[in-house]
């Protein structure tokens, strides 16, 4: 047990005490249901109430009106059935211990004109925002008094439902749109001077405080430097705060940076590849200036900076957001003295990038998060104990053997190189993507801690398993690169071998991408650092379209700085050897047009093959045969599948040793199927 843990030291917001100071700010996962929050998202935010959480809360960017297209999956708590779910989802969240609150706005021009109910997105001015790309009209004053009494509806529904407070988003959304010179361009009294832009977003406010009387917590998401030419900077930020406050707010959750661009979204919610909590100090400096409590999150995902932002007075609430995504047991854990078992957020920015990519968030290497009804978090002791062996010790190995372990089953793990991690080692071998070690050192301190014996430099072949009486084999013996099925594939190198260093190429390289993933793009930068031009080449009509928008600002700017040319709509069809080079012949899908290209060496990504001999050499002694029921296998029961009577052991496979897939896909495999043994 810590004991005088500043983190775990409780905190009164008002009248509302909080039994510790870590936050999972307001964020918007894409978990709702009809844009209301249902069993997945009650139940996200429950599990992080039982793992010890302060405060918990919902609904990034939760709509208070019918014309804000929501663009990301946002609650749309306009609507009237909005109040139970908001009730019985405080009651769950009380009943742990935590409180709960939830951001409101009206996102202004940060939407697209085309979708939901194609209503004219609204701002301050006539702008268009880049990232959603809507085209705005500037908000005449019909407009104006009905998002003002839509603020005020919610804001008493909120209230009603039992929460414990609200918090108005003001940083790029509507109400902003206001006060920032970057966006409004008007005019006539809401325009102009500092208290014309002041005007409607007091208005609002001090119509939210009456609405809500004066004990209930109202909060604001700011930013006091936009960052930006022409934008809000900190001196006048300050003046903001301080009449905002004024005007009813009773704490600001603090924010360095603009929201226009993904390029400014990564830099206020940083990636992998950046540096830790890059605006604490800031927060820490304007706090001094404020009279109500002050929360910051941006990439504060390690308890010892967390700590020393509460030590040190940086901070009176610390937001742990991405952290909690990754490991919502983590305030128990600091408070039980268990810190070196927290799950370690790794910065990949899936959670963030996913919302856009898969429809919703999600934890590179926590599979539960997002699905707590589905894959529970907490790992239940299986009723009889088996023998399992688990071969290949890469992401999906090893996840299968630490909820193995978990469930209390005879776990042995075998590996035929002399490490574990699989391609995740290759993976963060590239500089910008070297935090994912942080994946397979906590599953190897895990393992370790769980007992379970791992056997390196050990290739096991089909007799050797089928002499040791297992009840379960489960391969993840991963993949092998892929090669383009065209002529001439065997003058072409693979990403893995300029990433591992095995080749140095120079000269002129073509890197063929037809995965669009990070690999192509950390081939890219590897083979620039090594002196080569660089020119990469894909079928797609976009540039590494399964890369998130956040992670792959920072790619191209690199890109950009060291001139690597970009060619999309071009596929591969055949390369051949020549006195100049190599001749890569190019097509675009569809039509007959095709170009020959010389360049001096050829990489290409193409995902993986599986390495599934072991599989094949099981499949005949096994009782399955190798299948799997998938109903049984989505509502969580034991696989029941029996194809062969005489086999003496279930056989499964996951991971890329299935197909080639990514790093959570081979989690997910093996969380699934191994909660069911």
């Amino acid at each position: 047990m810590t004991v005088n843990d500043p983190l775990m030291s409780p905190f009164v917001l008002k009248n509302l005490t909080l039994r510790n100071r870590i936050v999972s700010t307001s964020h918007e996962p894409a978990y709702s249901e009809d844009g209301l929050p249902k069993d997945r998202y009650r139940a996200y935010h429950v599990e992080k109430a039982r793992g010890g959480v302060g405060l918990t809360m919902i609904g990034g960017s939760a709509l208070v009106s019918r014309d804000s297209a929501p663009a990301f999956g946002n609650l749309q708590l306009w609507k009237d059935e909005a109040e139970p779910w908001l009730r019985r989802l405080a009651d769950e969240v009380h009943e742990q211990g935590a409180a709960v609150m939830t951001q409101l706005t009206h996102l202004g021009h940060r939407t697209s004109n085309y979708t939901d109910n194609w209503i004219p997105a609204i701002s301050a001015s006539h702008v268009r925002e880049p990232a959603h790309r809507a085209f705005a009209k500037a908000a005449e004053q019909w407009d104006l008094d009905r998002v003002l009494q839509d603020f005020v509806d919610v804001a008493q529904r909120c209230r009603s439902a039992g929460l414990d407070g609200i918090e108005l988003m003001a940083w790029g959304h509507f109400l902003d749109s206001f006060w920032t010179p970057f966006w409004n361009h008007r005019d006539d009294e809401y325009g102009g001077s500092y208290e014309n832009r002041m005007r409607y977003p007091l208005q609002v406010i001090r119509a939210v405080r009456e609405a809500v009387g004066p004990e209930f917590v109202i909060g604001a998401r700011m930013t006091f430097d936009e960052e930006r030419e022409g934008g809000l900077e900190t001196h006048e930020a300050l003046r903001v705060a301080e009449d905002i406050t004024e005007a009813g707010i009773d704490f600001i959750s603090l924010i360095k940076g603009s929201i226009g661009t993904d390029a400014d979204l990564a830099r206020t919610i940083p990636p992998m590849s950046t540096p830790a909590s890059p605006h604490l100090e800031f927060a820490g400096r304007i706090k001094q200036k404020l009279s109500v409590p002050v929360m910051h999150a941006a990439r504060i995902s390690d308890v010892a900076t967390a700590r020393y932002a509460i030590a040190e007075g940086l901070l009176d609430l610390v937001g742990m957001t991405r952290a909690l995504m990754a490991d919502p047991e983590l305030p128990n854990k600091v408070r039980d003295g268990r810190t070196d078992q927290i799950r370690p957020c790794v910065g990949a920015n899936m959670c963030i990038d996913g919302i856009y990519s898969s429809g919703a968030a999600f934890c590179m290497h926590n599979p539960s998060t997002g699905r707590e009804l589905e894959v529970p978090q907490r790992i239940e002791p299986a009723s009889t104990t088996r023998r399992v062996a688990v071969v290949g010790a890469g992401p999906a190995g090893l996840e299968a053997s630490r909820v193995l372990a978990e469930r209390g089953h005879d776990v042995h793990l075998f590996e035929a190189g002399d490490k574990v991690g699989g391609q995740l080692l290759l993976a963060s071998m590239a500089p910008r993507r070297r935090d994912l070690r942080g994946i397979i050192d906590w599953r190897t301190n895990e393992l370790a801690r769980l007992g379970v014996p791992i056997s390196l430099h050990t290739y096991i072949d089909g007799p050797t398993l089928l002499s040791q009486s297992w009840d379960v084999v489960i391969v993840a013996t991963g993949g092998t690169p892929a090669a383009p099925r065209v002529p001439g594939a065997g003058l072409v190198h693979d990403t893995w071998d300029v990433l591992a260093g095995a080749r140095r190429l120079r000269g002129h390289v073509m890197v063929y991408d037809d995965h669009g993933g990070h690999q192509a793009l950390d081939a890219v930068e590897a083979l620039v650092r090594g002196g080569a031009t660089v020119e990469i080449v894909t079928p797609e009509r976009t540039l590494s379209p399964d890369v998130g928008s956040l992670t792959a600002s920072g790619y191209f700017n690199s890109l950009a700085e060291s001139g690597v040319a970009v060619t999309v709509l071009r596929r591969l069809h055949r390369v051949t050897k020549t006195p100049q080079g190599l001749e890569a012949e190019l097509g675009v899908d569809g039509f007959e047009f095709r170009e020959q290209r010389t360049f001096d060496a050829v990489v290409a990504e193409m995902g993986t093959d599986p390495v599934q001999e072991l599989y094949d050499e099981l499949l005949d002694s096994s009782t399955n045969v190798g299948a799997v029921d998938l109903a049984e296998l989505l509502a969580r029961k034991p696989q029941s599948v029996v194809r062969n009577e005489d086999g003496s052991f279930q056989l499964f496979r996951i991971g890329d040793a299935v197909a080639s897939r990514n790093v959570h896909a081979a989690m997910l495999d093996a969380a699934r199927l191994c909660r069911t043994i």
